[in-house]
């Protein structure tokens, strides 16, 4: 049961500012409202203001600018049925497409799946193979964030109590990368998410770069550094031989804990067999797709 609240309907991401600088911790931002309105209900949060951010002028935007740039209040079905995104990050369109479902699609926003911090979103673990950053507002200005250290835990950013999501940017790979995105769950919630991004020399033989992030198994998602030094200059051909390799160093990388998705022994094997299944797949698109242009691969299972 939903208890009392004010809803407040700014004009503009100042004056939604100051509502929240004027009542603190008793107000949120409100857009889609699907993680928000659940805890609510729960009597988990009990904020006693809500601040709709839904209207405000360039929050449901998609731009390109150099970099791909996705309003905080753009829609997950926005983004899945986005010209733009499917253009320049095709494959952050197909892992949108595979957000909860089609309901939830065109309520849920972008700014709060990234501002809830859930451990199990697939955009935010997807996003930072992009370099994602985020663009936050407060009467103080703006300022942007690496979206690696706006995220600090489960459920816990680096927002200020009066500060607005604006927007996330994202640095769309070169033309036919050999992306790909894996995830695996038995419950409402994925279990597992594994993206993975090879940037190719102009040869196309050899990885010149190495994009690795793990999502769902830690407290928040992650880039694996160690992987991504393995993969990087390794030719195309012997992708498959480091398959296995990267798999263990992925498994060696997460720290997680058992909960009713597995024990955290569980979470680690699956996070070798996924990781070496998306090498794999990633190794096969790089050998088929020189030419051509990218391909998303999402892979649900």
């Amino acid at each position: 049961m939903l208890r009392p609240f004010a809803l407040h309907r700014p004009g503009t991401a100042e004056e939604a500012c100051a509502v929240l600088a004027r009542f603190g911790e008793d107000a949120a931002p409100y857009a889609g409202g699907t993680e928000l309105l659940l805890l609510m209900k729960l009597g988990v949060l009990r904020p006693r203001h809500l601040v709709d951010v839904k209207r405000l002028p360039g929050f449901d935007a998609i731009t390109d600018g150099g970099r791909l740039t996705l309003g905080a209040a753009v829609t997950h079905r926005a983004v899945e049925t986005s010209s733009l995104v499917s253009a320049r990050a095709p494959l952050v369109a197909a892992v949108a497409r595979h957000v909860a479902n089609v309901r939830v699609r065109n309520v849920g926003t972008v700014g709060g799946n990234l501002a809830f911090a859930d451990p199990h979103s697939d955009l935010a673990t997807l996003f930072l193979t992009l370099d994602a950053s985020v663009e936050l507002v407060s009467p103080r200005g703006r300022r942007a964030l690496a979206l690696a250290d706006f995220t600090r835990g489960a459920w816990d950013t680096a927002r200020e109590a009066d500060e607005l999501l604006v927007s996330v940017r994202l640095t769309p790979w070169p033309a036919a990368t050999p992306a790909v995105y894996l995830k695996f769950g038995v419950h409402e919630r994925p279990t597992l998410g594994v993206a993975l991004a090879l940037v190719l020399d102009a040869s196309r033989a050899r990885v010149s770069e190495a994009r690795l992030a793990i999502g769902c198994v830690d407290p928040r998602p992650a880039r694996v550094p160690s992987v991504e030094a393995r993969l990087r200059g390794a030719a195309v051909a012997e992708l498959e031989d480091a398959a296995v390799a990267a798999g263990d160093l992925a498994a060696a990388a997460v720290e997680p804990d058992d909960d009713l998705h597995g024990s955290a022994d569980y979470k680690r094997a699956m996070v070798a067999v996924f990781v070496r299944r998306a090498l794999r797949i990633a190794a096969d698109r790089a050998r088929g797709t020189a030419g051509r242009a990218q391909f998303p691969h999402t892979v649900v299972a």
